[in-house]
């Protein structure tokens, strides 16, 4: 297709697409020029310096409890899953002790050189002891020396930067000891999250982001004013809750685009729960 022709069919499809939803359903700017994504593509956390793929396999749909829907397809059905994603091109595997999936991660690291993936976990740790603990535990259970992001799990205070300032501490000393290598947090509530985006301790934050509200901190011109804020400051963003905790799932190309055009997210993490599922999503990723 010329480059004429391509541009000329972008802008028709996102004219139909406005004049059905309307300006106001675009909180953030229009490229002047179509970009083309990848599930694939290399991408840097802020300003960390972390090199990872645009999508992150997610391990945690509906997790909790030390139980998610992945680690419901067991070691081997999970890590075959993480398997074939690496094999596609994605380097980055995120998980959490409350999704009970460092187990199945560990066993696919087994199986990849592990400078070549970007491993992101989680603590409910809220006092400097436990936290210590985690950081042990974790890298027992995912078999490895170090993590490469190390995220303080599903804060909705307000003011969590003073309430749990032991635990950034320990964080802060594992960073500097080289058991990490950025650390930050994920936010449920809208006064947690922007109190990450004021925090200059936050390097990397996991937030939840899709086109209709489903499962955000706010609705979602609220939540894009602070990402932009967090951008702005040089901040990690991986967008999570893409498909609205399945609210999405007929409308998947609809909330890629809106997560992939707002111009704000480093990366996004979904959780697929098949192969044929993942590879699919890799696909529209592309077509997006």
């Amino acid at each position: 297709m010329r480059r004429r022709e391509f541009i000329l069919r972008t802008a028709t499809g996102l004219g139909a697409w406005l004049g059905s939803k309307g300006l106001s359903a675009l909180p953030f700017p229009i490229p002047s020029l179509p970009t083309k994504f990848n599930a694939a593509d290399t991408i840097i956390l802020g300003k960390t310096g972390i090199k990872t793929s645009r999508l992150a396999m997610g391990t945690g749909t509906v997790g909790v409890g030390h139980r998610s829907h992945q680690t419901g397809l067991g070691i081997q059905g999970l890590s075959g899953l993480l398997l074939n994603g690496y094999d596609q091109g994605l380097r980055f595997f995120d998980s959490a002790d409350s999704y009970g999936s460092h187990p199945h991660v560990g066993e696919a690291l087994k199986h990849v050189h592990r400078d070549k993936v970007t491993l992101l976990t989680k603590t409910w740790a809220r006092d400097a002891q436990s936290a210590r603990a985690d950081l042990d535990r974790f890298r027992r259970e995912l078999g490895v020396d170090y993590l490469d992001v190390c995220l303080m799990h599903c804060l909705t205070e307000g003011d969590w930067t003073s309430r749990y300032q032991p635990v950034m501490d320990v964080l802060s000393e594992a960073k500097e000891k080289g058991i990490i290598r950025a650390h930050g947090c994920s936010c449920h509530s809208i006064e947690a999250l922007r109190a990450a985006a004021k925090s200059p301790w936050v390097e990397v934050d996991l937030v939840r982001i899709n086109p209709i509200g489903s499962h955000m901190d706010a609705d979602p011109a609220t939540v894009v004013s602070v990402l932009r804020e967090m951008k702005a400051s040089g901040k990690g963003i991986v967008g999570m809750k893409i498909l609205g905790e399945g609210d999405l799932r007929n409308r998947q190309d609809e909330a890629l685009k809106y997560a992939l055009n707002l111009g704000v997210l480093d990366a996004m993490t979904i959780g697929a729960e098949s192969k044929a599922e993942q590879e699919d999503l890799i696909r529209r990723m592309a077509a997006v």
